[in-house]
């Protein structure tokens, strides 16, 4: 049989899910994660999910993981110490970078301004020049590179970035530059800019691999490590670590692209609401993922999740394609406080994490945490992950108590305020990836995972009128079905710069062609065989005169048939629809991409079993959930025990292994044939 093992690590919980490929069984486990270290807490789960599988991990022929590893050293700034190469005379050149500063009409007075990954102290020049068409102007001088190198040695620097005017045209002087360091710097780990973004924009080509570089030595260091272990308990299988644009990438790879993956966490759960989706007959889909820390939220069209080509993590943008993902501090262990100055009720960002965690996990936390709000309102009950987990319901209601003292109103009044601002905060992340993309939420399901998304999905479908609500099956772990289900991807990409009237045809289909082939070759590398390989294009395209641009997809049939006309059409389409205008201006070819993709993993899927619509068998007890001001009269059930076609009449509360199904009053949930809890309003 042929396993695969899908491993998500979370803020708060590490979620693992093992596919049985063959058969469409599976087996899933949560385990606290690690923070120091999130491979110890993978190496539990291992151990864990394969004892309770029967499945000796020396079985395991496919290890998957999204990890937070390259995002957390942005966040915390333990970037490695980078050395940068450039041309003579744009030393500066991350200094100077871009003239923007956040917050419109001058909101922002006083802006520091980040601090670049490499200073300046940490840049050397270089001679050698090529022109704009990438032919060489002047070669670079040996022993001047090497006397600047030897600078950056003395230095103490931990990574290298070579990135030189206009070497995306042609990289030859940067590979003349790599292959001194390499005798100069021996084991610093060498970033080249034409192969990190070989596309135009000198100030973003160097920021990217900059980035790049700082992320080496940690991401290598990581994989490396959780290699090792896995072979220390007979795991030989094949590691693939998630991208940012939701496709797999080889671990040697990782190490040598870590940019690539600093959305690679929240791509998990959109790669597994594609797949859930398209079992259950949807195309166009809002995705909630809520968390113990963080909710990330994106948007589904036809089937297809959203890109992007820029990659956002705090302060630092990158070049890089990435899933448009919004993230909002607004997770289970975000942490409700009353400011002294305003005297009003604010939840999160802080949160409890997974250490000391909620006050209801009862391992010292005393803060009120939404989780603790959840408890207190009677929507989680005391059992979590299948009885294994404990909540100790008297110490959110103290938690809770605290802030209800400050507000002088009664406990409930303050967890349910908890849980309303907190919905607010996710409904605004929502706007941002659907109404303000010219999209109507109306015209979308949306759809709840992560440990806590089926608990909050029903209250923020009715604020976004986004139905039905979708609570998928096994919606704790949808991260890591994502990693486990999706596809490897490699990507590459050319600048062309030019209006389209004066593209070549011909030219164009020959570099396309050319861009295939090499993006083919990587995926061949990684395993997989040609005959799996789908090869799709992509082309930035903008007004003259504009400074960004707007992706949309290529295809050769079109571009031998009807040239660039196709592409233009859809250009003016895709910019009314996001700016409610066109331009009356020349449309220029910017960049073209090719992307290779391994075969859609086919898993078999079994439907449950049909009931008769009752869903008593699976009722649990009686419960009593305060909701709209008063208490309910709710009934828990076991969603384990549901049956196809079931109606559970709200207020509702299933329970599963990793999460928890709220349906609130005057709302009803049906069962469908694949296990997916669709809730609507009566």
């Amino acid at each position: 049989m042929a396993y695969r093992l899908g491993v998500d690590v979370g803020g708060t919980f590490t979620d693992l899910l093992l596919l049985d490929t063959e058969q469409g069984r599976f087996w899933r486990h949560k385990t606290p994660s690690t923070p120091r270290d999130s491979s110890i807490g993978i190496l539990q789960g291992v151990t864990a999910i394969c004892e309770q599988a029967g499945v000796p991990p020396s079985k395991v022929d496919v290890f998957l993981h999204g990890t937070t590893v390259a995002t957390n050293a942005v966040l915390e700034g333990r970037g490695a110490r980078v050395g940068l190469v450039t041309t003579e005379g744009h030393r500066q050149v991350m200094q100077i970078a871009r003239s923007f500063v956040p917050g419109g009409l001058a909101g922002w007075i006083v802006w520091p301004k980040p601090e670049p990954l490499a200073l300046l102290e940490h840049t050397v020049e270089v001679t050698g020049r090529m022109d704009a068409k990438g032919n060489e102007v002047a070669p670079p001088d040996p022993e001047q590179v090497r006397e600047a190198l030897l600078r950056l040695r003395d230095e103490g620097i931990e990574a290298l970035t070579i990135s030189l005017l206009n070497s995306y045209l042609n990289g030859a002087h940067e590979r003349l530059v790599r292959d001194i360091a390499e005798d100069t710097l021996p084991g610093i780990p060498i970033s080249l800019s034409h192969e990190v973004l070989p596309e135009m924009q000198e100030y973003e080509r160097a920021l990217t691999t900059v980035a790049n570089a700082s992320m080496r030595p940690i991401v290598g260091g990581y994989v490396r490590s959780l290699r090792a272990k896995l072979q220390a308990v007979e795991m030989p299988a094949r590691i693939a670590i998630l991208r940012s644009d939701g496709g797999l990438m080889s671990s040697e790879k990782a190490e040598e692209h870590p940019v690539s993956l600093l959305m690679s966490g929240p791509a998990g759960g959109v790669a597994g609401a594609v797949w859930v989706a398209r079992r259950s007959g949807f195309s166009n889909i809002l995705t909630l993922d809520m968390g113990g820390t963080s909710t990330d939220v994106a948007l589904i069209e036809h089937g297809q999740p959203r890109r992007v080509r820029t990659t956002e993590v705090a302060h630092l943008s990158v070049r890089a394609s990435s899933l448009d993902v919004k993230t909002v501090g607004a997770g289970g262990g975000s942490i409700a406080k009353v400011p002294e100055l305003t005297g009003a009720l604010r939840v999160g960002p802080e949160s409890a994490g997974a250490e000391p965690g909620p006050a209801a996990y009862g391992k010292g936390g005393v803060l009120p945490t939404v989780t603790d709000a959840n408890v207190v309102l009677g929507y989680l009950p005391e059992n979590l992950l299948g009885g294994s987990f404990k909540l100790d319901r008297e110490a959110s209601r103290r938690a809770v108590q605290g802030i209800a003292d400050v507000l002088g109103v009664d406990v409930y009044q303050a967890a349910r305020g908890i849980i309303d601002i907190v919905n607010e905060n996710m409904f605004g992340a929502l706007r941002m990836i659907s109404v303000q993309q010219g999209y109507d939420p109306r015209q979308f399901a949306l759809m709840g995972f992560g440990g806590a998304g089926p608990l909050h999905v029903n209250a923020v479908a009715k604020l976004s009128n986004a139905w039905p609500a979708i609570s998928p099956v096994s919606p704790g772990v949808l991260c890591a079905l994502g990693d486990a289900t999706t596809r490897m991807r490699a990507e590459t990409a050319r600048s062309c710069a030019k209006p389209m009237p004066d593209v070549s045809r011909n030219d164009l289909l020959a570099e396309l062609q050319e861009m295939a082939a090499i993006v083919r070759d990587e995926l061949m590398r990684d395993g997989i065989a040609e005959h799996e390989i789908t090869i799709e294009f992509e082309a930035d395209v903008r007004y003259s005169g504009q400074a960004f641009e707007v992706p949309l997809p290529l295809t050769l049939d079109e571009l031998r048939a009807d040239g660039l006309e196709p592409l233009a059409r859809a250009f003016d389409a895709e910019h009314k629809r996001l700016f409610t205008f066109n331009m009356d201006a020349e449309r220029e070819l910017v960049n073209v991409r090719a992307v290779a993709l391994s075969a859609v993993q086919e898993i078999a899927s079994v439907p449950i079993e049909r009931g008769d619509g009752d869903p008593v068998r699976a009722k649990i007890r009686d419960h009593r959930i305060w909701a709209d001001g008063e208490f309910h009269d709710a009934v828990i059930y076991d969603r384990s025990l549901l049956r196809a076609g079931d109606v559970i009449v709200g207020p509702a509360i299933i329970c599963e292994m990793d999460s928890t199904t709220l349906v609130l009053p005057a709302h009803v949930a049906n069962v469908d044939d694949h296990g997916v809890i669709l809730i609507r309003p009566a």
